[in-house]
Parts: structure tokens; C-alpha cells; sequence
């Protein structure tokens, strides 16, 4: 469907532009402008998730397809984003200790007036773990611009001992999610 087309993602990180470029899709970068709506500590739907994403791309404004994703890590039903400081981070990794957790992202692609959105989930389950070892792990790894406050994709890390659905999705770009709605 778009494939011979300019592709322009429209986001800053570098973890979806890594995965992108692995599956080999060509693209260029354009970072939306503006503030990202805030939806940390709200209760987890799919809607919201993929209004996001469509937010992202419309505040683009090119003429061209434009990919834009937004990736959540909800625990207990509520979502949680990137960790405010050291502090915030160890609270986090402590409330998905030992526990279950869904990683849900949401991709669209625009290209004019036509948006598709899809949505991916991904159960992510952490073994219980130690005071020294979170504080280890931020220390070396500094996951203060993970929401969830980890990157699964981390050298060393460790904390995920079941992962069902997509790895891709957990570390920011549900990438089978995007071949479906661009027919790859």
C-alpha cells in the first residue's frame, strides 16, 4: 500500500527508529511539535492509546505517510509512564515486581485524510526483585525516558521472566501491527 512512498515517522525515539531500520523501512524523522497529551495515571483503554498515536500524526502536517506510535506500560489497569526522577523509577520497578504487566501500543498511518490504527499488547511478567538490584539497574542503565521505567532491550537486564506477544511492542514499535496495516 505504501511502500514506494516517503515515509515520515513521526517521533523522536531512538528505539523505534532502530527497529524500523532493522526491518528495513525507509523513512525520515519528524519530531511533533508541541506537548504530548499526559495520560499517565489514567485507567488503560485501547481509545485512548490510539487517540494518542493519531495525535502524534496529525500535528504533523506533511505531505506524505506519516507513522506515528504511542506505547504504554499499564500495571493493574492504570497506566504508567516515564519515571520523574531516581526516586520515581525505583517505585515503579517495585510495583511490577513479581507481578504481570501489559505493554499496549498503538500505531497509525496517515497518509491524507485516510488513518488506520491498530493496537498491540504484550504481558510482560517480572520475577520478585531486590531493593539493591532495581537500584542497580538504574544506576547503570538510567531508564528515566522508559515508560515503565525499563528497557527490555537493556544490556544485563534481567527482571522479565515471561514475555507473550511481541518483543518489538515492549521495547516501542508493535512492528507486526505496522506490516498489517501497510500490507509488507
Amino acid at each position: 500500500m505504501y511502500k514506494s512512498e516517503k515515509i515520515i515517522l513521526a517521533s523522536a525515539s531512538p528505539r523505534r527508529k532502530e527497529i524500523l531500520e532493522r526491518n528495513g523501512v525507509k523513512f525520515e524523522i519528524f519530531v511533533p511539535k508541541g506537548e504530548e497529551k499526559n495520560i499517565v495515571g489514567e485507567k488503560y483503554s485501547e481509545t485512548l492509546v490510539n487517540d494518542c498515536a493519531v495525535e502524534k500524526a496529525k500535528s504533523v502536517g506533511a505531505n506524505a505517510t506519516i507513522v506515528s506510535c504511542d506505547t504504554v506500560v499499564v500495571n493493574d489497569g492504570i497506566i504508567i509512564g516515564k519515571p520523574k526522577d531516581r526516586e520515581d523509577a525505583i517505585s515503579i520497578l517495585r510495583s511490577l515486581s513479581g507481578k504481570t504487566h501489559i505493554v499496549a501500543s498503538s500505531v497509525c498511518v496517515m497518509k491524507g485524510e485516510e488513518i488506520k490504527v491498530a493496537h498491540e499488547i504484550t504481558k510482560v511478567t517480572f520475577r520478585e526483585l531486590r531493593e539493591k538490584e532495581i537500584e542497580d539497574y538504574i544506576d547503570r542503565c538510567n531508564p528515566l525516558d522508559k515508560a515503565g521505567s525499563y528497557g527490555i532491550q537493556d544490556e544485563g537486564f534481567n527482571f522479565a521472566v515471561k514475555v507473550d506477544g511481541n518483543l518489538d511492542n515492549v521495547i516501542g514499535f508493535p512492528m507486526n501491527s505496522f506490516k498489517k496495516i501497510i500490507k509488507i
